[in-house]
């Protein structure tokens, strides 16, 4: 099983806070530092000192750092047209050396896209099919060569395709709990489904429909990765574990039914369920990214005890 860490710094995080999160995910041995793509906190968090951009972030970080992947759950296909988006990413992976993974969604939130104007379409799961084989199909187009699409939403004429990532090919994540058309969309174009803040059975069950997916059209089933994305809340004992869910404003009880809580070794045996459903990989949610401590607890008690 592989940890990574998952942050959501519009809840309140500035650049230097992302950044000692990420060096510290890459000392303590994490494999990746992901990060949302929100420019408006939820809840009753004030989000100072306001949103920070995925991809400007990840672009430093690509600089800062040395060893981990870095990516997005999810980049909002509604915040960007797709021919930048290939743009964006092909050059953080260049800056960092070929560490970059890009997860693509929908996009959801509506009250973001009203806050800094951004168009909210209707036809969300449709466009965002379209952005999947623009980004990819420019990334696989050989260099000297031109991509062009003619779909609904989107047109492309003769375009160079550059530039190019650093990686022969950008590890695509899509995820979610639809139960067609997303399993369909992973099949033909992620390399790794992911499914959020939900049961290790619930779980399970959506792996199944994006294996079946994969199947149906001739692509083995076990030519993805599919992972989970938990909030993570972990302490040496009870007081601990109490601490730490106060200063994230959620109840422990609520915690241990739908996250990963309790002590490493509760956090252990739930791990443990997740990946007898399938998962081999757990994007830790990290709501308080000024508690280095507990980064370091997941990776000496927890990480550990993985293999």
């Amino acid at each position: 099983m592989d940890l990574r860490i998952f942050t959501e710094p519009q809840q309140g995080a500035s650049y230097e806070t992302l950044l000692s999160v990420a060096k510290a995910t890459e000392d303590l041995g994490f494999d990746a530092f992901f990060r949302s793509d929100h420019y408006l906190h939820m809840g009753s968090v004030d989000g100072l000192p306001g949103p920070t951009d995925a991809w400007i972030t990840l672009a430093g970080l690509a600089r800062e750092t040395r060893r981990i992947r870095l990516g997005t759950l999810m980049t909002a296909g509604t915040f960007r047209l797709p021919g930048v988006l290939a743009i964006q990413v092909a050059q953080v992976d260049q800056m960092s050396g070929g560490r970059v993974e890009l997860g693509l969604g929908a996009g959801w939130f509506e009250g973001e896209h009203t806050a800094y104007g951004i168009p909210f379409p209707k036809e969300k799961i449709a466009r965002l099919e379209e952005q999947l084989e623009i980004v990819t199909g420019l990334w696989a187009t050989e260099v000297g060569k031109t991509f062009s699409h003619h779909g609904r939403y989107y047109q492309l004429e003769n375009s160079p395709a550059l530039p190019k990532p650093a990686q022969p090919k950008v590890p695509v994540l899509i995820g979610g709990m639809g139960a067609s058309r997303t399993p369909k969309l992973a099949a033909q174009y992620a390399d790794e489904f992911n499914v959020p803040f939900v049961s290790a059975e619930a779980s399970e069950q959506q792996f199944g429909r994006v294996r079946a997916a994969a199947e149906a059209i001739g692509r083995p089933g076990d030519d993805l990765v599919y992972s989970n994305a938990l909030v993570v809340c972990v302490g040496r004992d009870d007081a601990e574990v109490a601490r730490r869910a106060a200063a994230i404003g959620r109840e422990v009880d609520e915690l241990k039914e739908n996250g990963l809580a309790g002590s490493p070794a509760e956090v252990v045996d739930r791990i443990g369920r997740y990946a007898a459903a399938g998962s081999s990989r757990i994007y830790c949610q990290i709501l308080d990214l000024h508690d280095l401590d507990h980064l370091e607890l997941i990776s000496s008690q927890v990480q550990s005890q993985l293999g």
